[in-house]
């Protein structure tokens, strides 16, 4: 996709040069178009090599080429990061006195604006109105955030994250086809208390969970996380429940799955917990002495809501295994038989495989066993095949 990257003058343009790394690398043809005062927190010459464009910042550059209606009637989407107060009362009033602006009047892509300021200058009336004015016209405001800003001062105004803005962008450019669908997906692994400091658990990073809460929001669903241990963090615009224990994620997904659209079962839920965790922690006897645990096994989460009486919403597993090829799908017919989803996704785990790393390799099963996807790649985009298949379910 062709973005045009505004930037204007305020110190959190240094967060804005991440950003259009990230949009870059993700294949975007990005096009950076600094405002003057932007140029005297980060100069031309970075953003060209960043972006991999020719930069052009004055309205009257490049004039034979009429920039200012060139940049923005041929972008695909508009960002502008970090979004000042000054630069946000000059959009909402519609006027064109540098390139940026003149570019933002030409454009009918959609527009995201990442505002960054002082809090006092946020909450004034002036700048609230023009947020509202921009909003009626379509434009998305993302933050700003909460945080530190420049000296000691702390409150809202901050500009997001550079991974927000390029997750904002992935939002937008996505199709909207679970637009009006609820879909809850749980994430990470569960563990089981041993004593107050020990517990069972497994090597789930939560990561191919998070990519398709990702996933989801981008494609317009409402997304509710139900995390167990997560290494990553969950992203912004979801519903975040948090359930360490297999027990208390059982709960919540009980709670949630009939009005749910979509349950997607990602977690790596414990099979067994101790029957008596101890209230004291446990002391190392002599070298070699035993320590015996009485496990017990936990609830089939998948299975209950899947055997629900009367379900309409679609129910998608996840099964684990060390097994390879043949035996790998053996065993995920075995379980989509026994467990009553309506989708099942299998991949081998095992030591350097799958959990906790950033590719995965799976193949998706339907209710009578045959596979209807395989795919294997990064675990982002292991959640767009699958939620391909999602949204031909239902």
């Amino acid at each position: 996709m062709r973005i045009l990257f505004g930037v204007t003058g305020g110190i959190a343009a240094y967060k804005a040069v991440q950003a259009v790394r990230l949009l870059t690398q993700a294949g975007h043809d990005v096009h950076v178009v600094p405002t003057p005062n932007a140029l005297r927190f980060v100069g031309q010459p970075t953003w060209e090599a960043i972006s991999h464009n020719t930069v052009t910042t004055e309205l009257f550059e490049s004039v034979d080429e009429v920039r200012h209606v060139s940049l923005g009637a041929e972008a695909d989407l508009v960002v502008v990061a970090p979004a000042t107060a000054d630069f946000i009362a000059r959009a909402a009033a519609g006027q064109a006195d540098d390139l940026l602006t003149a570019s933002l009047l030409v454009t009918h892509a959609p527009v995201i604006l990442a505002p960054a300021m002082h809090s006092q200058m946020w909450k004034h009336p002036a700048t609230q109105a023009n947020i509202a004015t921009l909003k009626n016209r379509g434009v998305r405001i993302l933050g700003p955030d909460v945080g530190a800003l420049t000296g000691d001062d702390q409150g809202i105004g901050r500009l997001v994250d550079p991974e927000d803005i390029a997750q904002a962008v992935d939002q937008q450019l996505r199709p909207k086809d679970l637009v009006g669908r609820t879909v809850v997906v749980s994430a990470g692994g569960t563990r089981e208390r041993v004593d107050p400091v020990r517990f069972l658990g497994n090597d789930s990073s939560g990561k191919q969970g998070i990519a398709i809460a990702e996933e989801a929001l981008a494609r317009g669903a409402e997304v509710i996380i139900v995390a167990g241990h997560l290494d990553v963090h969950p992203p912004r615009g979801a519903e975040v429940i948090k359930a360490r224990y297999t027990e208390s994620m059982r709960q919540a997904i009980v709670s949630l799955a009939d009005e749910a659209d979509v349950v997607i079962m990602a977690a790596a839920i414990a099979d067994y917990r101790p029957a008596e965790p101890s209230r004291s922690k446990l002391k190392k006897a002599t070298e070699g002495s035993e320590l015996n645990l009485k496990l017990v096994a936990n609830p089939d989460i998948l299975a209950e809501i899947s055997h629900q009486a009367g379900r309409d919403n679609l129910i998608v597993g996840f099964a684990a295994e060390t097994a390879q090829g043949d035996e790998l799908l053996e065993l995920g017919r075995a379980k989509i038989a026994k467990k009553g989803c309506d989708l099942l996704v299998v991949n081998e785990v095992g030591e350097g495989k799958t959990f906790g790393f950033d590719d995965n390799t799976v193949a998706i099963l339907d209710r009578e066993g045959q596979i209807v996807t395989q795919t294997s790649g990064t675990k982002r985009e292991v959640a767009e095949a699958l939620l391909d298949q999602v949204v031909l379910s239902l």
